[in-house]
């Protein structure tokens, strides 16, 4: 496989760092350089982030010797040395906006992590298992915006990445309506426990603009590409509650679901068992070998469901049975900085990589 040299925009980050971690020693992706705010440029990386790395591998020699650019001012520098970037600010949604467009009409493809160009209509909005199709819509993206390689693609919200995956092999059933109580970790607002003392032992039970987007975004991902744009599907009907509780890392979701024709539940066990997507069928290097795993534990599913299964790529679920308003209801985990976050972002990227996007 072709190696692409990378940018990380919004290095310093929770999300950043992530990707990092993630790109250190990739099989395609070479970390090129480094971007950040104002306040971070010009410093050396392990300068700029100081006490506020917080993986729990140390940051590589290489990287931490790294000039940080100027996220926002070194679009021309940093354009003309990396095949395409992976971008991860915090910044309002209309700057983000302009800023991802600025990097994709320089030619430079931006696999973003943000939520600002999710509702874009030509923007695709990629979980590799199950809408890979929508990377065509990125030609249209790229007449719109006037370029010959540049575009901007997407990744979900790490909420989803939890009870979307498990809903998907299942949606052949006609899935009519869904209910989903979002349970999620710290790391999700960027923050650790030493940061966030007030977190201990705590439960918040609002998470702003959550719920919105993990009402709306599914329907984008299960959509359709007609013409220049992504329609959306105008099914299942989904309403959720999200709260934020006192974990370090991992996204856990509780999910009624109703059917138009029931499904047994040794169907869904099956559908759940023999799952996987294109990137299983390529082989790509994030991609989890088993996706979607179900484990039989109906008193204590706490004890079996892993955030980490898989290197974090994986989803897992427990506790199915029938529900009295719903037809069923089940748990499931996943990691939100990995899978949710800069992992689902990788596999993005490793996806239109291999489909030759970035080229």
């Amino acid at each position: 496989m072709k190696q692409y040299n990378v940018g990380i925009i919004g290095a310093t980050g929770m999300v950043g760092q992530r990707f990092i971690t993630l790109l250190d020693k990739h099989p395609w992706f070479n970390i090129k350089l480094l971007a950040a705010s104002p306040r971070s440029a010009g410093k050396k990386y392990s300068e700029a982030v100081g006490d506020r790395w917080v993986m729990k591998t140390d940051i590589p020699d290489y990287v931490s010797e790294m000039v940080v650019y100027d996220a926002a001012n070194d679009i021309e520098k940093i354009t003309g040395q990396v095949d395409f970037v992976f971008c991860a600010v915090d910044m309002k949604k209309d700057e983000i906006k302009a800023l991802e467009e600025a990097y994709a009409k320089a030619e430079c493809p931006v696999v973003s992590n943000n939520s600002a160009n999710r509702h874009t209509p030509d923007v695709p909005m990629i979980v590799p298992e199950i809408n890979p199709e929508h990377a065509e819509i990125i030609e249209a993206q790229r007449k719109r915006l006037g370029t010959k390689r540049g575009f901007i693609s997407v990744k979900s919200n790490c909420s989803l990445q939890s009870y979307v995956p498990a809903l998907h092999p299942l949606m052949k059933y006609g899935i009519e309506s869904v209910l989903a109580c979002t349970y999620q970790a710290i790391s999700g607002a960027g923050k650790t426990f030493e940061r966030w003392p007030e977190m201990v032992d705590n439960v918040i039970p609002y998470i702003g603009g959550e719920e919105e987007k993990s009402e709306v975004e599914p329907l984008k991902i299960w959509g359709k590409i007609d013409g220049d744009k992504i329609v959306e599907a105008s099914s299942p009907a989904i309403t959720t509650q999200c709260l934020r509780v006192a974990a370090s890392d991992g996204h856990m979701a509780a999910v009624f679901v109703k059917f138009k024709d029931k499904p047994t539940i040794e169907q869904i066990k099956e559908d759940w068992k023999n799952f996987s997507g294109v990137p299983q069928e390529l082989e790509l290097p994030s991609a989890p070998k088993q996706f979607l795993n179900y484990f039989e534990e109906p008193d204590r599913p706490q004890t079996k469901l892993d955030r980490n299964l898989e290197g974090g790529m994986a989803v897992s679920m427990g506790r199915l049975r029938e529900d009295t308003q719903y037809d069923y209801k089940f748990v499931c985990l996943s990691h939100n900085t990995l899978r949710g976050a800069a992992g689902g972002a990788v596999l993005m990227a490793e996806l239109l990589a291999s489909k030759g996007y970035f080229d």
